[in-house]
């Protein structure tokens, strides 16, 4: 089944290098990020989870919970962390769940549901559509989704600022305009009238157009 956005992610049980997880419970109240891998010990992917690892305090700042998944058993993701330390200076600090089995890939339309095969018998080209980012809100709802080529590393600075984006329009009726990053101006939605933007925003705003309102962000 296609997953988009707005849809509830799909609930799943999994073993995890942090134990074993039921996905929405681990949720609990927090965004979440869940990443994906097509195969363990893949240098891309290797960059990715050293730079995660480094960036993860960033995340916890915005109550975001962060998880990876890799197309092996969480026994070899344990060796790959090691090698992860060693060439990236950090090991990763959440958890990464071990889908030899492919279950999770599946439940989230990330590989053809009739892939088949354990993990030890397929090559990363075999999985190369699992290179998903996932952002998850707190309601459990998938609120964004990027999938990468294999021979592009993902830019997690992006993410975060998505994120950010998703925060700040999730508690005002904002929107945030291209390239927008924390602290500069945002566009007021244009379902919100000109005399309830008043109450919202006393300080006005610069109308370039009727429909293009930009005020300084709210805090």
């Amino acid at each position: 089944m296609a997953l988009r956005i707005g849809d509830e992610a799909p609930d799943f049980t999994a073993q995890t290098t942090e134990g074993p997880i039921e996905f929405h419970k681990w949720i609990g109240d927090k965004w979440t990020i869940l990443f994906s891998h097509p195969k363990d010990f893949t240098p891309v992917c290797t960059t990715e989870l050293g730079y995660m690892a480094r960036l993860k305090p960033e995340f916890d700042r915005r109550s975001c919970k962060v998880i990876g998944l890799s197309i092996d058993s969480t026994d070899d993701h344990e060796r790959w962390a090691r090698d992860i330390e060693e060439t990236q200076g950090a090991a990763p600090n959440y958890p990464i769940i071990g889908d030899s089995d492919l279950k999770v890939a599946k439940l989230y339309d990330m590989i053809h549901p009739n892939a088949s095969g354990e993990a030890k018998g397929r090559t990363a080209a075999d999985n190369a559509t699992v290179r998903s980012v996932f952002v998850i809100g707190p309601d459990r709802k998938i609120k964004l989704m990027l999938t990468y080529p294999m021979s592009t590393g993902r830019n997690f600075d992006e993410v975060l600022r998505v994120l950010d984006s998703m925060q700040l329009t999730a508690r005002h009726k904002v929107a945030t305009p291209v390239n927008w990053k924390q602290g500069e101006d945002v566009i007021i939605l244009a379902s919100v009238s000109d005399e309830d933007a008043k109450k919202q925003f006393p300080a006005g705003w610069n109308a370039k157009k009727p429909y293009l309102r930009l005020v300084q962000q709210p805090r």
